[in-house]
């Protein structure tokens, strides 16, 4: 059983930067993918980013555009997510997960959740 535990969120002014953390229980990151969505009520869940941990290769949301990066420390026991320019769509509850597919955007690829964090920015 995996468990994933975010933090770094809050409430900030459009502009301004976060960085969110997700912690693994038990130590380290096994499982081949891990990623960070994004959801807003009454959408579904948006890739934000992914990195596989087999090569290290980072992958994007389109939406992104150069102002989110990922990264995992070599131990694999976190994996933040640092966010620049912050816009005020940008507001939603931010999981992290983990899964059995390195890369992948889809949702349903990823088995374990974290209880999300608030992300909220101000115009």
């Amino acid at each position: 059983q995996v468990k994933l535990v975010e933090s770094g969120g809050g409430s900030v002014q459009a502009g301004d930067s976060l960085r969110l953390s997700c912690a693994a229980s038990g130590g380290t990151f096994t499982m081949p993918g891990t990623g960070w969505f994004r959801q807003v009520p009454g959408n579904e869940r948006e890739f934000v980013a992914g990195i596989r941990w087999s090569d290290g290769t980072a992958y994007y949301g389109s939406f992104t555009q150069g102002r989110f990066a990922i990264s995992g420390d070599n131990a694999k026991t976190m994996v933040g997510l640092q966010m620049d320019n912050l816009r005020p769509d940008d507001t939603a509850v931010y999981y992290c997960a983990a899964g059995s597919v390195g890369g992948s955007s889809w949702h349903k690829d990823y088995d374990y959740w974290g209880q999300g964090t608030q992300v909220t920015v101000a115009s």
